[in-house]
């Protein structure tokens, strides 16, 4: 271990990433400037192939965030009041806030303690004639249980709509995250894996009238000028994103990879210390049949907040997702959860924190992170 001086280790550092493909990005981005094409467009369009294709799916149709493209979804399912959709309680607002946006009632179930993501074994269970969606959330990288999940749904008849956000590369069991189901959700806010320079989204899918509804919703509700089929909204991912993220799609397999050997040598330096012995620090799963991608490096610690404030105070980047969990928001009161509901959910909000493991991270910083984890225990 390295001796105990403070030293910057960022959450996340675009800098460093950014310093290895500035030229690339620069050139796509005046590509674009000079073009003055902004809106869709031929970037949009190549781009739309290039994750269709990595993907192993049909479709892509670009959106203008992660948030909208589930909102897309959900609105391309006709999802309304009524309605029910299952999902977790432990992500991003979004997920929920999108159905409950149309008028829907998100049915919350518990997580899996390791994976985080929602226990399959609660669905059947949760499944009613009201239920319109089933839409498991990829958390952190890492796939959801899919196969149970698909087993129940096909049952029922129900679509699945991944929420994928964090996932991009991820894969199942040999398949990639964005073709298990009906369709899926991704997100290219910057801090993603594959990220871009603003807020950026994409749904993929096998189905082609499902794409072409997608298309006609996020343009208005119209296939053709000033005529609407639909009530659609303004949901478009500019040229200027997706000329950057053609850049960065082309590098996200060797940052996957970057991001995979991190959290290896994590295992590697966290078993050279107590810490997992006294169970003081518990490090993430890795589930069977799983591509783990870690968009994020989720411990779980004993006085989490406390570690927490010691690590800021020694330069250590870190972040808790997430503080609350959704069934217990104050704007989801009325849909009558309390504490106690979620207790797996709950208990990740108490004790989960994300530390540093993107691709760029220097084994010495990550020398440093769990020397100094290792210090506020010891």
């Amino acid at each position: 271990m390295i001796e105990q001086t403070v030293r910057r280790v960022p959450l996340l550092d675009l800098n460093a990433q950014y310093r290895t493909i500035s030229d690339e990005i620069n050139a796509a981005a005046l590509s674009v400037l000079e073009s003055q094409q902004f809106i869709l467009g031929p970037e949009v369009r190549a781009l739309e192939s290039e994750i269709a294709g990595y993907c192993g799916t049909a479709h892509a149709v670009g959106c203008a965030s992660g948030s909208d493209a589930i909102l897309l979804a959900l609105m391309a399912l006709e999802v309304g009041p009524g309605d029910e959709v299952i999902t977790s309680p432990f992500t991003f607002f979004a997920t929920a806030g999108s159905i409950v946006r149309l008028g829907a009632r998100p049915v919350f179930l518990d997580i899996d303690e390791l994976s985080y993501n929602i226990d399959p074994s609660l669905i059947e269970k949760a499944l009613t004639n009201r239920t319109k969606a089933i839409l498991p959330v990829h958390l952190f990288g890492e796939c959801a249980a899919m196969d149970q999940i698909k087993a129940l749904a096909s049952e029922r008849s129900v679509p699945i709509i991944e929420d994928a956000a964090q996932a991009i590369g991820a894969t199942y069991f040999g398949r990639p995250a964005g073709g298990l189901g009906l369709a899926a959700c991704f997100s290219f806010y910057p801090s993603k894996n594959l990220g871009g320079a603003g807020d950026g989204g994409m749904l993929t899918t096998d189905d082609a009238e499902f794409a072409e509804k997608l298309k006609v919703l996020r343009g208005h509700g119209a296939k053709k000028k000033y005529f609407h089929e639909f009530v659609g909204m303004n949901s478009r991912l500019d040229s200027l994103q997706a000329a950057i993220l053609r850049v960065k799609l082309r590098h996200l397999d060797d940052w996957a990879g970057a991001r995979r050997e991190n959290a290896a040598r994590y295992r590697s330096l966290f078993a050279q210390t107590g810490l997992l012995e006294n169970g003081k620090v518990k490090l993430p799963s890795e589930s069977a049949g799983c591509f783990h991608v870690y968009n994020q490096f989720v411990i779980r610690a004993e006085e989490r907040d406390r570690l927490q404030g010691y690590l800021k105070e020694k330069g250590i980047g870190s972040e808790v997702y997430y503080p609350m969990s959704l069934h217990l928001q104050h704007c989801f009161k009325s849909l009558g959860y309390k504490q106690g509901d979620f207790p797996a959910s709950e208990r990740a909000t108490q004790e989960a924190l994300a530390i540093p493991v993107y691709p760029e991270l220097s084994a010495e910083d990550q020398e440093y992170v769990v020397h100094t984890i290792d210090s506020f225990y010891g």
